[in-house]
C-alpha cells in the first residue's frame, strides 16, 4: 500500500480515484481504484482493465480475491458475501462456473461443478442438519443418478429429476428395511419389493457390507445411499455481474456463457462409480454360494402416486431368480445405450452413427425443396435418395468415425409431406434423432427379431424391418398416405421415414421411424398388446416386470369411458380396420398404455410414509423449508377444454382434434389430474376412463395377494401397431395347420375380414358400453 501511495494519482470528474502505474493515460501494472461509492479494487491492471491478480471490496462488505480478466471476475478466486457465505472456486465473466465449493450463511455446503451460477454436473451438498446428497445435478436441482443419506440413518440410491426421486432406486430405512422400486415425482409409483428389517438375503448382505466404514469420509461418500428426502429447489444464488459490481461504473455488466465441463473429483468418482453400482450389482444374484433364508417374507407391492394399492406376501424362495436379478440397478437405467450390441464388435456403434448421418443428410436435402402435392412418381421405384458415405468424407458428405456405407432413403417427398402432415418440424426431428445424445436400444427384441431404438428425448421409435415388411410398406404407402390424410384421428402407426443402410460387405439393414405413442409426462404403469385372439396370448408371470408388454389373457380390466369418447374411439377403430383389411393386413394389435390414478378416497386411510416426506429442503438462499410432502388429491376430472391451459404442441403420436365428452355437455374436453397436470384429450392420447378390475381368464385368485381396489381412474394411450404383415401364402398355410390343432377362432392368423371382425368385437368387450 505504501508503494502505491508513492505512485501517480488521478482523480476523475465523477469522484473515482486511481493510484498506481499508467501506460499512457490508462491504468497499467499495479494500482488501486476507488469508486465514488466506496467500492475499491487493488491489484493488476492491463490497458485500463482489471486483469491478473487482485482484490475488490464492496461497500456492503462483500469481497473477492483472485483472478480477473478484462474487468471480469474470471478464473480462480474466493468470494465472501456480506451475509457470511464463502465461495472458493472457478469463475467465468462474473459468474460462478466450473468446480467450486460454497459454504452458505446457514452452514450448508456444496462442493462440485457449477454452470452459470447454479449446480450442474456432479457434486455433494451437505445440510447443517446432517443430511447429505452426492450425485448429479441439473439446473440447481438433483437430477440423474444420486445418493442421499438423512441424519436419521435413512438412505436412498437411485434416479432423481428436478429435485425429486424419479425412476428406479433403493431405499434403506434406518431400522434395516429395504424397498427396491420406482418413484415418480417423489412418490412411490409402480411395482417394487419390500424387505422388512432383519431380512438376511445374501444380496442385501452384500449391499450392506460395503457400508460399514462410516467414520471414514471417503467411504461414507461412495457408500451412502440417499433416501426419500425430496430436494426441490435451486441451491445456489446466481451471482451476476450487475449484482456484484453494482455502482462500479468502469466494470462491464455483460452476461456469461458456459461451455466447459468438469472432470469428477476423486471422492465423487469413488462415490458414484466404485461402490454404488458395484454394490447394487452384487446385491442381486451375486451371492449364490451364501446360505439363504428361504422362509423370510418378501412383500411385492404396487403403488400409485404414493398410495399402496396391491400387496402380495411371498417367501424369498418363491420369487423367481430372474425377477431378483432384474431388480438390480443396471447401468442402462442411468446411461443410455450406445447401441453397441446390435451386431458383433463395433458394428452396433457404426450402425447408429450411419443411421444418424443418413437421416441428417436426407432431411437436410429434402427440406429446402418447395412444398408440393405428392405425385404418383413420388411412390415409384425411382423415388429414392442414394448416397455413399466414405469414412474420410467426400464432396457431399462429412468425414465420420464409422465405416464406409451406402445410404438409401425411400420415397423422401412422401415422408417429408407425412412429417408436415403430422406437424413435425424438420429441425426438431433431426435434433431428436441425430443430436449428440444419440439413440438408445430398447432392452427386448420383438417376436420377429426386430430391434428397437428410442430417440434421446423418447419421441421416436426406430425399428429394423425384414425385407418382406419393407415391400409391404412400399406397396401400401399410397393408400396409407391417403388414409392418414383423410382421417386425422387415425390410430394407425405414424411413419416418418423409411431407410436402408448397406455396408461394404453387402449386409443390408432396413429401418422405419415411427412415433412413440407412450411419449407422455405421465408414467405408464401397464402396457397391453391386444389382438383379440387367445391361443398363446398370455405372458409367463415369472418374466413379468414393470416394462413388460402383457397380452390379451393377462388383461385384468375393462374400461368404462364417456359415451362420446367411446363413440369416437370405435368409429376410428372400424375405419382403420377397414383400411387394413383392404390392404390384406393381419396380425396387427392395439397397443394400450395405462396410467393409473391413486384412489382419492384412500388418502385418509393411508398411513404416513417416511419415504414421502420432505425434510430440510434448501431454498434459493440456502435457508431451510420444513414440512411434509403432500400427496395431491389424486383421481381425475373432465373439464371444458381451454387451449391456453394445456399444451397444444404436436407430438409424435398427436395430430387429431380435441375430443368432445357427453358428460360435460358435448363440449371439447381436457382431463384434469389434480396436483399433476391438465391435458388435452385426443383420440388415443390422454383418454380418461375407469378401469374395472376383473380376474383374467388365465388367472386364479392368490390368497397371498391383496387387491385393495376394484375401480381405478386411468388415463389411456393407444394405437394400432404391427401393420406390415400381409395375409400371404405362408400365412394361409400357417392358418390351415394351426386350425387342425386349435380352435380356428382362437389363433392369431386368419383371413383379413375375420381378423378385423374379431379384433373389433374383442375391443368392444374391453371397452363396454356403460349403461
Amino acid at each position: 500500500m505504501e508503494n502505491i501511495e508513492r505512485l501517480p494519482e488521478k482523480a476523475f470528474s465523477n469522484g473515482d480515484v486511481y493510484i498506481g502505474s499508467f501506460q499512457g493515460a490508462l491504468p497499467h501494472g499495479k494500482g488501486k481504484y476507488t469508486w465514488s461509492d466506496g467500492t475499491a479494487y487493488e491489484g493488476d491492471w492491463e490497458d485500463g482493465k482489471m486483469t491478473g491478480k487482485g482484490q475488490i471490496i464492496w461497500v456492503s462488505g462483500a469481497q473477492y480475491e483472485g483472478d480477473f480478466a478484462g474487468d471480469y471476475l474470471h478464473g480462480f478466486g474466493t468470494f465472501t458475501g456480506s451475509d457470511g457465505s464463502i465461495y472458493r472456486g472457478l469463475w467465468r465473466m462474473n459468474i460462478v462456473h466450473g468446480f467450486g465449493k460454497k459454504q452458505y450463511c446457514n452452514s450448508d455446503i456444496y462442493e462440485g461443478t457449477w454452470k452459470e451460477g447454479v449446480h450442474e454436473g456432479n457434486g455433494r451438498y451437505s445440510w447443517n442438519c446432517g443430511n447429505m446428497y452426492i450425485g448429479c445435478w441439473k439446473g440447481g436441482k438433483m437430477s440423474g443418478r444420486g445418493v442421499m443419506k438423512w441424519a436419521n440413518g435413512d438412505l436412498y440410491d437411485g434416479l432423481w429429476l428436478n429435485g425429486l426421486r424419479h425412476g428406479y432406486g433403493i431405499y434403506r430405512f434406518a431400522d434395516g428395511g429395504y424397498y427396491f422400486g420406482t418413484w415418480s415425482n417423489g412418490l412411490k409409483d409402480g411395482k417394487g419389493l419390500f424387505y422388512p428389517a432383519g431380512s438376511k438375503h445374501p444380496y442385501l448382505k452384500k449391499w450392506c457390507s460395503s457400508r460399514n466404514s462410516e467414520n471414514d469420509e471417503k467411504n461414507l461418500l461412495p457408500e451412502e445411499k440417499p433416501q426419500r428426502s425430496i430436494v426441490k429447489r435451486s441451491l445456489s444464488e446466481k451471482i451476476s455481474a450487475g449484482g456484484i459490481l453494482k455502482s462500479s461504473s468502469r466494470i462491464s455488466h455483460r452476461g456469461v456463457s458456459f461451455r466447459e465441463t468438469w472432470s469428477r473429483s476423486d471422492s465423487s468418482r469413488e462415490f458414484l462409480c466404485n461402490d454404488s453400482s458395484c454394490a447394487l450389482s452384487h446385491a442381486y444374484g451375486g451371492s449364490q454360494n451364501l446360505s439363504q433364508d428361504n422362509d423370510a417374507s418378501v412383500y411385492e407391492r404396487e403403488y400409485m402416486q404414493g398410495v399402496l394399492i396391491k400387496e402380495k406376501i411371498r417367501s424369498h424362495a418363491e420369487i423367481p431368480r430372474k425377477q431378483k436379478e432384474h431388480k438390480a440397478f443396471h447401468a442402462d437405467e442411468v446411461k443410455k445405450s450406445s447401441c453397441y450390441n446390435i451386431f458383433d464388435g463395433h458394428w452396433s456403434q457404426y450402425l447408429r452413427l450411419n443411421l444418424q448421418l443418413g437421416i441428417r443428410y436426407t432431411v437436410g436435402k429434402i427440406t429446402p425443396v418447395p412444398v408440393r402435392e405428392v405425385r404418383s412418381s413420388d411412390f415409384g421405384e425411382r423415388a429414392r435418395i442414394r448416397m455413399y458415405f466414405p469414412r474420410k468424407g467426400s464432396q457431399f458428405t462429412p468425414p465420420h468415425d464409422s465405416i464406409d456405407f451406402y445410404w438409401k432413403d425411400y420415397c423422401p417427398m412422401v415422408f417429408r409431406n407425412l412429417r408436415e402432415m403430422f406437424k413435425l418440424d424438420a429441425a426438431d426431428y433431426m435434433m431428436s434423432i441425430c443430436g449428440d445424445d444419440g439413440l438408445r436400444e430398447l432392452s427386448s427384441q420383438g417376436k420377429s427379431g426386430s430391434l428397437f431404438f428410442l430417440s434421446h428425448d423418447d419421441r421416436f421409435v426406430i425399428k429394423t424391418l425384414k425385407k418382406s415388411e419393407l415391400k409391404v410398406l412400399l406397396r401400401m404407402l399410397p393408400k396409407y398416405y391417403s388414409h392418414v390424410g383423410e382421417h386425422e384421428n387415425t390410430l394407425i402407426t405414424k411413419f416418418f421415414g423409411l431407410h436402408r443402410i448397406k455396408l461394404r460387405a453387402g449386409r443390408k439393414v432396413r429401418f422405419v421411424v415411427m412415433g412413440n405413442m407412450f411419449f407422455t409426462e405421465l408414467r405408464i404403469h401397464r402396457r397391453y398388446d391386444l389382438k383379440g385372439s387367445t391361443q398363446g396370448r398370455t405372458t409367463d408371470q415369472d418374466k413379468v416386470d414393470q416394462n413388460t408388454t402383457l397380452k390379451d389373457l393377462d388383461l385384468a380390466y375393462e374400461f368404462h369411458m364417456d359415451k362420446l369418447l367411446r363413440e369416437s374411439l370405435f368409429k376410428q377403430i372400424l375405419l382403420d380396420c377397414k383400411f387394413l383389411e383392404s390392404q390384406q393386413i393381419i396380425d396387427y394389435s392395439l397397443l394400450v398404455g395405462l396410467h393409473f390414478r391413486a384412489p382419492e378416497r384412500f388418502k385418509s386411510l393411508q398411513p404416513p410414509d417416511p419415504a414421502n416426506t420432505q425434510e430440510n429442503l434448501p431454498s434459493h438462499n440456502g435457508e431451510h423449508l420444513q414440512g411434509e410432502f403432500q400427496i395431491p388429491p389424486n383421481g381425475l376430472r373432465l373439464v371444458t377444454h381451454e387451449p391456453s391451459s394445456v399444451s397444444t404442441a404436436p407430438g409424435p403420436h398427436i395430430r387429431g382434434k380435441t375430443l368432445k365428452a357427453y358428460s360435460i355437455g358435448d363440449m371439447e374436453v381436457d382431463v384434469l389430474l389434480p396436483g399433476t397436470a391438465r391435458l388435452r384429450v385426443q383420440l388415443g392420447v390422454n383418454m380418461p376412463a375407469q378401469a374395472q378390475h376383473k380376474l383374467p381368464a388365465n388367472a386364479q385368485q392368490d390368497s397371498a395377494e391383496v387387491e385393495l381396489f376394484e375401480v381405478y381412474d386411468v388415463v389411456l394411450y393407444m394405437g394400432i401397431i404391427d401393420i406390415l404383415q400381409e395375409y400371404n401364402v405362408k400365412k394361409k398355410l400357417e392358418h390351415a395347420y394351426k386350425s387342425m390343432k386349435f380352435d380356428p377362432l382362437s389363433i392369431s392368423v386368419c383371413e383379413p375380414h375375420m381378423y378385423a371382425k374379431r379384433f373389433s368385437e374383442f375391443l368392444e368387450k374391453v371397452f363396454p358400453v356403460v349403461p
